[in-house]
């Protein structure tokens, strides 16, 4: 019996999109072209990045591939660098980041305990990993991007939510003990 499918999958996967919509919201649009070191991504594109970065994983596993040896990952990656490269307003890469991740958590949703289990032969074809794990990766892939976000943001002058958050909290806690 598992006690993690593709509910909490759906579940964990909305509240880290929800961080990284909150911190699209927070930079503001006059600094979405900010680079913040050579051959990095604008603020704009790394965004557009982790809006749509979620179709990789589900190209691969709605076709149910059970082996990526010999799969097109250049001709994939052409295709999602094209489609970052499109000039788009804060106001549209938001409605992207929200329209695309709710897409991918309704999907997941709908993952069986059985499909999760299946396992997929990685494109060494040695190494497997199970549905669940490759789709723990792109939870872990936008909090990856997302961190260099919230570091963006401190370059920015700009305190993350995340933090001000926690400052908040400690803030309660002490008034609470005094």
């Amino acid at each position: 019996m598992s006690i993690y499918g593709g509910k909490e999958l759906a579940k964990a996967f909305r509240t880290v999109r929800k961080n990284t919509i909150q911190v699209a919201q927070d930079i503001p649009e006059d600094r979405y072209g900010f680079v913040a070191a050579p051959e990095v991504r604008t603020v704009a594109r790394m965004l557009t990045h982790v809006a749509i970065a979620t179709r990789s994983w589900e190209e691969i596993e709605k076709k149910r591939l059970s082996t990526l040896v010999g799969f097109d990952f250049f001709g994939m990656l052409d295709k999602f660098q094209a489609e970052e490269a499109k000039p788009r307003t804060k106001k549209e890469i938001l409605e992207l980041l929200r329209t695309e991740g709710e897409q991918f958590a309704a999907w997941m949703e709908t993952l069986t305990p059985e499909f999760l289990a299946e396992t997929v032969t990685e494109p060494d074809g040695k190494s497997t990993k199970t549905r669940f794990e490759r789709l723990l990766g792109a939870k872990e892939h936008e909090m990856h991007h997302r961190a260099q976000l919230m570091l963006i943001e401190r370059h920015l002058g700009i305190v993350p939510h995340l933090t001000r958050q926690f400052q908040e909290r400690v803030a309660q806690m002490r008034a609470a003990k005094a």
